[in-house]
């Protein structure tokens, strides 16, 4: 198609063409409100037990939430277990999962899940190279961490849409992306 943009008046139609049936979700912009999520691959447990984030957030209201790394302070001693407490009380306002999302390997959300107990609670997916995150278009760089990492934020998906979206100001903090701060 580039080949074809850059000759007289089949440019204009091509760039008609391109502009009106282009699907993309993002103009170099993070996801936003009444964007569909992608569809991305990302894993529980074990690098054997792939999870669809499309698929699974299709026909229900989710609540997903991504912090920087596992078992690093803030998302241990408050941003995960915040969700792990309202569990009930988010379930009980229609959510159907609650989703933490860490660019790490599923073994170590794996681990991390059982030292927080999330079971029946928050289900713990990796996105070991950060596929996911870079979709959002919502990494960030944090070098003593090993590099490409997410932003801390939470989400409210309804069947597979962008209801609500709060990234933390500085990518790490500890404020809007909170359980008590999520408004189903």
């Amino acid at each position: 198609m580039h080949s074809l943009v850059h000759r007289g008046p089949v440019r204009l139609i091509s760039s008609f063409l391109y502009n009106k049936f282009h699907t993309s979700t993002s103009a170099n912009m993070p996801i936003q409100i009444g964007d569909k999520i992608p569809s991305v691959d990302l894993y529980e447990n074990t690098p054997a037990n792939k999870v669809n984030i499309e698929e699974l957030c299709a026909g229900k209201k989710v609540v997903l939430f991504a912090v920087p790394g596992a078992f690093t302070p803030g998302c241990s001693k408050t941003h995960l277990p915040g969700y792990v407490n309202d569990a009930d009380d988010l379930k009980s306002k229609g959510v159907g999962e609650i989703i933490c999302v860490s660019v790490n390997d599923p073994f170590v959300m794996a681990a991390w899940a059982q030292d927080q107990k999330t079971e029946g609670k928050v289900r713990m997916l990796a996105d070991p190279n950060a596929c996911f995150t870079k979709a959002l278009e919502l990494e960030t760089e944090i070098a003593p961490l090993g590099g490409i990492r997410s932003k801390r934020y939470s989400m409210v998906i309804d069947d597979g849409i962008v209801k609500a979206i709060n990234v933390e100001p500085d990518g790490t903090g500890l404020a809007c992306s909170l359980s008590k701060n999520i408004e189903v």
